[in-house]
């Protein structure tokens, strides 16, 4: 019988740690924390925590991510406040905790797609640091494994929310260890009848299979002792959830080349290829099921070399062949990166940060974007299948299915990308809207006097390609504009006879900038070329004559006629003044609402009746909303909850489901009672009162409201 988890158990491995009395620490802070309390198993709660650790210590992670695992429990099944925590452990360890405690919150409501989408977006966004999303992978892992203790039903929910959500993010990370048990138990509960029926399989044949594995492992140490290698061995039959998964992509029992499976490990690089070698000498290999991944390495930092033979008895074989560094790092994912980093064996990049980037990458890319694009950008960059392409010097570079040549260049490079001309794939020319395919050879063609096509954005796969499009058009267009605006500027002076040198002198431009509030004089030319001000107005302010562009628009906004100009707001009698919305009042289409003239910055529109418009009739004007508008909107919502319970979590997984968004979120406090402040993106104020009446159903919520 397997012993219960104890620290004392742990003990021997947390020792030779740096941080060990202050994860003593957490460990007795915990213990008090969950004193008293059962799991559902029966087992006291603290054995959680503890075997979350365990299975960490297992992977390799840093101090701080131990101590974290440990306390990651005492915010939502304790008493203990995240001022506290920063306090004891200090704020890196307390904000770990809270995001945990946060992303442990928020359940599937259901099988929906896109269910399953907003919640691996959530879980991600909240995740400010990568190990947050390890402690959860380690957290649902034991809590899979005591899955029976819980009801049928939820059983199933849980094991379909892990499929869903959790083990394609444990990929992304490359933690084959834990992905792999995952799949497992998650088939086990989803589809009970078709575990056992493989199992009950392979149990038929799991002598005769172990008889063949060991045979072949002896004709295999032979080779190798022969040769002088020191090695090591493993042989294993291939997992229940694999076999399933290939039984249902379209294989056959018999068809499954890869049931027996040998795990080589040698010492180096170059002892992996000569064990290759000497297989291949003895027994035949299978056509093309021969893999390097050593020379090329996958992006996770995977590295092995693969072959399938026919071994004794004519049965097929998969071997693969590592190093023991090398299998860390295939089985522990990115993790196993904080035990090699220092020894300088590999020219590494640090790649948790790399992964964790590109989570953010895709967050942040999409804040202004609607969810459709968001799903889009999320299975596109994240949890889609891969392929893997080579440079013409064989660097590896990973891309979704679907990718092309423009892709293929942006990864690369910014600068390569932007002057591709054509591509050459395996050494035939194919236009850049070419369809990729794994092994292909890429060589990109460029030309220093290319420019990007707009036409790019409906080619490329991948939001770094089209970010980065974008970003050169961006740039292009803001150029064009100072340029413009410059030239807008010198004819007013010419047509004032005034000297551009004497009027835009060194502290006439300090004082532009200053009351302008702009970063330098090319933003000036900016404002002026996109029509945010005049030349006039620029030249009027470095003479201290305060006449605004806006008194030109006074004199004449009652006598033009309201003209339909494709913006959210109509303007009465002009359609090309830079028009704000109000960050005081946050007006959403729906509300009514009221025009200012500012002082060089256009029209700022505000609610009726903000107390931030100014009692001045002559700067006041009409505006509307244009009713051909679709745009979104941001406007802040205040969540009243009771008794000092964090909902947050929930909060947010419920205005999901009303297809908005929450941008951003502030927690405040009023007296025993927590306010919410959401900042949330909607379409009008329809919607904005569905998302308030929905939150306000919720238990433990008092009032939401828009202003404090």
């Amino acid at each position: 019988m397997k012993d219960k988890i104890t620290f004392q158990l742990l003990e021997e491995k947390l020792k030779k740690r740096d941080s060990y009395l202050e994860i003593k620490k957490a460990y007795e802070y915990a213990l008090k924390e969950h004193e008293g309390m059962k799991r559902l198993s029966g087992d006291d709660f603290i054995t959680h925590p503890l075997e979350v650790t365990k299975i960490l210590l297992d992977l390799n992670v840093d101090d701080i991510t131990i101590i974290a695992a440990l306390l990651h429990e005492v915010i939502n099944n304790g008493k203990t406040t995240y001022e506290q925590l920063v306090d004891i452990f200090g704020e890196e360890v307390a904000k770990i905790v809270q995001s945990v405690s946060k992303i442990n919150k928020l359940e599937l409501p259901d099988n929906n797609e896109s269910s399953v989408l907003y919640l691996r977006k959530i879980l991600v966004g909240l995740a400010e640091d990568v190990r947050v999303l390890y402690i959860k992978l380690a957290d649902r892992l034991h809590n899979m494994r005591t899955n029976w203790a819980i009801n049928p039903a939820k059983q199933k929910e849980k094991a379909n929310e892990t499929m869903s959500v959790l083990v394609p993010i444990a990929h992304r990370l490359g933690i084959n260890s834990i992905k792999s048990e995952l799949e497992n138990l998650s088939l086990y509960y989803l589809k009970p009848d078709v575990y056992n029926d493989i199992l009950e399989k392979l149990n038929n044949t799991v002598a005769e299979l172990n008889d063949y594995l060991e045979e072949m492992k002896e004709s295999i140490i032979e080779i190798l002792t022969d040769a002088g290698i020191t090695f090591e061995i493993k042989g294993r039959v291939k997992s229940v959830y694999s076999i399933y998964n290939k039984l249902n992509n379209g294989k056959k029992w018999d068809n499954i080349y890869d049931i027996l499976a040998l795990r080589v490990f040698v010492n180096t690089e170059t002892e992996c290829y000569q064990t290759i070698g000497l297989i291949h000498s003895r027994f035949r290999p299978m056509p093309k099921r021969f893999k390097d991944y050593i020379a090329s390495p996958k992006e996770n930092m995977y590295q092995s070399l693969h072959t399938t033979v026919f071994g004794v008895e004519g049965k097929v074989f998969e071997v693969q062949v590592r190093t023991y560094e090398m299998d860390e790092i295939a089985e522990k994912g990115v993790a196993s990166h904080w035990s090699y980093k220092e020894k300088g064996t590999k020219k590494i990049q640090n790649i948790m940060e790399q992964k964790l980037e590109m989570f953010r990458n895709v967050i942040e890319s999409n804040t202004n974007e609607s969810d459709i694009d968001f799903e889009n950008a999320i299975n596109t960059n994240i949890f889609s299948d891969l392929i893997y392409t080579y440079t013409p010097k064989g660097d590896v570079i990973e891309l979704p299915v679907g990718s092309t040549p423009i892709d293929f260049a942006y990864r690369i490079h910014s600068k390569v990308g932007d002057t591709t001309v054509g591509a050459i794939v395996n050494d035939q020319i194919v236009p850049l809207s070419y369809e990729l395919h794994n092994d292909d050879v890429v060589n990109i063609k460029t030309n220093a006097n290319a420019k990007p096509n707009k036409d790019w954005l409906n080619i490329a796969k991948t939001n770094q390609a089209k970010n980065k499009i974008k970003a050169y058009f961006s740039k292009k267009d803001k150029e064009e504009y100072i340029l413009k605006g410059k030239d807008i500027l010198e004819k007013e002076l010419r047509k004032r006879k005034l000297s551009f040198s004497e009027t835009l002198d060194n502290k006439n431009i300090e004082k532009l900038i200053k009351d302008l509030k702009v970063k330098d004089i090319e933003d000036i030319y900016f404002g002026i070329g996109a029509l945010r001000y005049t030349a006039g107005y620029i030249i009027n302010l470095t003479q201290n004559d305060k006449h605004q562009v806006d008194d030109l628009f006074f004199e004449r906004k009652r006598e033009l006629p309201k003209i339909n100009y494709k913006s959210d707001i109509l303007v009465e009698g002009t359609g090309n003044i830079m028009v704000n919305i109000a960050k005081c009042c946050m007006p959403v289409k729906g509300d009514e609402i009221i025009g200012y003239i500012t002082k060089g910055q256009g029209i700022s529109v505000h609610k009726k009746g903000c107390p931030n418009v100014p009692n001045d009739s002559d700067r006041l004007i009409s505006v509307e909303w244009n009713d051909c508008s679709t745009n979104y909107y941001y406007t802040n919502i205040y969540v009243a909850v009771k008794d000092s319970k964090d909902i947050l979590a929930e909060v947010i997984t419920e205005i999901g489901k009303k297809d908005s968004v929450v941008r951003s979120c502030r927690t405040l406090e009023k007296g025993d009672n927590l306010i919410y402040e959401l900042n949330i993106r909607i379409r009008n104020k329809e919607e904005l009162e569905k998302i308030k009446n929905s939150v306000l159903k919720m238990s433990n919520v008092l009032d939401v409201t828009n202003n404090l």
